[in-house]
């Protein structure tokens, strides 16, 4: 079974939750918004998962995060991928974002491969903005954030 491992950091402004999300880099995402966006994550193995978690952070959004890491429960995408995620509070700068690329052919079956960014963009949303945009599966880790966050 594949998995992947990844945080989602939360700030509070205002007195209400905010989530910093990402956008997937490359033309197959190009366009797409609504379901589209996640929380910085990326496959693992047999590494640790918190700290494979915090190095995807630092990979796809070129920020180190450290601080209080809350597990949440996992999550089953579509794909049928696991998702392992821990909720931080913190700071990024969603403007400023670094990621790393990775090849890929395109167009498919063309035998061209271009380089492509893991991230293209960042993102700070409400809780209802972050509901909308990300990968539908997801929404539940920022339900039981929201869970925790009010007890």
């Amino acid at each position: 079974m594949r998995k992947s491992a990844g945080l989602l950091l939360f700030r509070i402004t205002g007195g209400k939750p905010e989530f910093f999300l990402v956008h997937p880099g490359g033309p197959f995402w190009k366009g797409k918004e609504k379901g589209a966006w996640s929380i910085p994550k990326g496959e693992f193995s047999s590494e640790d998962p918190l700290q494979a978690a915090r190095r995807e952070f630092l990979e796809e959004t070129g920020v180190e995060i450290d601080g209080d890491f809350q597990e949440l429960s996992p999550v089953k995408l579509k794909s049928g991928k696991m998702v392992y995620a821990w909720a931080v509070e913190g700071e990024a700068d969603a403007g400023a974002i670094r990621s790393n690329s990775f090849p890929m052919e395109w167009p498919p079956k063309s035998g061209r491969t271009i380089m492509v960014p893991e991230v293209d963009k960042a993102g700070w949303f409400d809780t209802e903005e972050a509901r909308e945009m990300l990968n539908p599966a997801q929404v539940a880790l920022v339900n039981e954030l929201i869970d925790k966050l009010g007890s």
